[in-house]
């Protein structure tokens, strides 16, 4: 379906240069990211009770082609349990077209993007932590903040999505298997007919609603792909806003400023020209940044109510997970888990 080869080709051709740097600065940068993320999921584990016995390891520090090609990688592994690989003579045609358009899309987030956990990623594909050092020093030095702080801060938000994953058994393959059933619903959709024939009752609810064009993307799904929808939305808001809580959560005991970092980092995320606005809404990335929102919301209202303790009672298996509607309604889910 997408020639992945020429994705991660595509985008590292096309990103941005990274920061200029002196090259003992940027040497002692990558060291200190790498161990830094060492430090950083001792504090995480410390915090959430989360991990206990596994192995600290330090992350892979790369520059903007090298997150591109991993993103890449990972996405390939991801996506090749979902689907069979296309066949026919306009395969590789149609591959090549949407590898292209893919590398287009990398090349813009691989400037903006600090750091990922890859579940799929990695030599053996088991998983790699992944931290963009030339990103993480211009988002630095664009906020003016202390350069330890903030690379702790980052290493923070980054080792809780890898403990999220390394500590919780069964995540990994529950969120391959949500991506499979969805991808492969909609492969197996009757085409443009059928999405046209849902197109007037989706825009009447977009016209009801008042959602945005992602809302109408949603919307255009089958109600089978929408229930899947909802449950990836629902996790997805919750690795990411569990990751925000514990970044702050840790304290100014470990990153002295981590106040002034937030407050900046936010009105960052809100913050761009016209065109980098317009291509954020375009691949969804405005909806991300609430994301982080509602998602720390949910885990500050939970930990608040039952105690660390009774939030990780969220990771006991599938059935735990809050719905999308219990994301924005946390006290739901403390009923239903905690009665």
């Amino acid at each position: 379906m997408v020639d992945w080869s020429l994705a991660a080709t595509t985008g590292a051709l096309l990103v941005r240069g990274g920061p200029v740097v002196p090259k003992d600065e940027a040497e002692r940068t990558v060291v200190e990211l790498r161990d830094l993320t060492v430090e950083a999921e001792g504090h995480v584990r410390a915090l959430t009770g989360l991990g206990a016995g596994l192995p600290l390891r330090p992350a892979e520090v790369v520059d903007r082609p090298g997150w591109i090609r991993a993103a890449a990688a990972g996405l390939d592994e991801l996506t090749g349990r979902a689907l069979p690989r296309a066949s026919g003579p306009l395969a590789p045609l149609l591959a090549g077209g949407a590898g292209v358009q893919t590398g287009l899309v990398l090349a813009f987030l691989g400037a903006r993007v600090l750091g990922q956990y890859d579940p799929f990623g990695g030599p053996d594909r088991n998983g790699q932590l992944v931290l963009v050092a030339p990103n993480v020093v211009t988002a630095q030095r664009a906020m003016k903040v202390d350069g330890r702080d903030f690379r702790m801060w980052v290493c923070l938000h980054e080792c809780t999505h890898r403990l999220q994953f390394t500590a919780v058994d069964w995540l990994r393959d529950y969120f391959a298997g949500e991506v499979a059933r969805l991808v492969g619903g909609l492969a197996e959709d009757d085409g443009l007919g059928n999405l046209l024939g849902r197109l007037p009752d989706a825009l009447r609810e977009v016209r009801r609603s008042g959602r945005d064009t992602l809302g109408l993307a949603e919307l255009l799904r089958s109600p089978e792909q929408r229930a899947v929808f909802d449950r990836l939305i629902a996790l997805s808001t919750l690795l990411e806003g569990h990751a925000d809580y514990v970044m702050d959560a840790v304290g100014p005991a470990v990153v002295p400023s981590v106040a002034t970092i937030r407050s900046r980092f936010t009105a960052r995320r809100r913050g761009g020209g016209l065109l980098d606005r317009l291509l954020r809404g375009l691949l969804g990335v405005d909806a991300k940044v609430r994301q982080y929102a509602q998602g720390a919301a949910f885990t500050r209202h939970v930990v608040d109510t039952v105690g660390m303790a009774g939030f990780n009672a969220v990771w006991t298996s599938p059935n735990t997970l809050p719905s999308r509607a219990e994301i924005t309604d946390p006290q739901a889910w403390v009923r239903r888990v905690h009665r």
